[in-house]
């Protein structure tokens, strides 16, 4: 998960883990891991949310019980810091979040095991 949270390649740590700021390559230029099958999907937002809130709503609480100051020093304050803990932490939060399925060896990153698209059920018998 360190080598993710650094967006690096879980496997050989050496190359990068996104293409762009949230997109995942679709395999690691060094060793070749494929990353296409990772599902991250709303995992990292939810993470997000809840640590930035974790780390805002206290600051809030003890500067507005402190100081009091007017709604308008609130905003200036605190709106840069969420979008920057927000904008900050999603990569990182991301690349942590695919090698830890990596790990698990979810989401077709386990070569032994069936794809996840996979239908295993038995086949329905044609109607009469």
């Amino acid at each position: 998960m360190r080598r993710g949270f650094l967006g690096r390649c879980p496997n050989c740590g050496k190359g990068r883990l996104f293409r762009a700021f949230l997109k995942i390559a679709d395999q690691c230029p060094v060793c070749g891991e494929d990353f296409h099958h990772h599902r991250a999907d709303d995992a990292p937002a939810y993470f997000n949310i809840v640590i930035v809130g974790h780390i805002v709503v206290p600051l809030v609480f003890t500067v507005e019980t402190a100081f009091a100051p007017p709604y308008w020093v609130h905003f200036v304050i605190w709106f840069p810091l969420i979008l920057a803990l927000s904008f900050g932490l999603m990569q990182p939060i991301k690349g942590a979040i695919v090698a830890w399925q990596w790990a698990h060896r979810m989401h077709g990153f386990d070569t032994e095991s069936p794809p996840d698209d996979l239908d295993l059920r038995p086949a329905a018998k044609p109607l009469p």
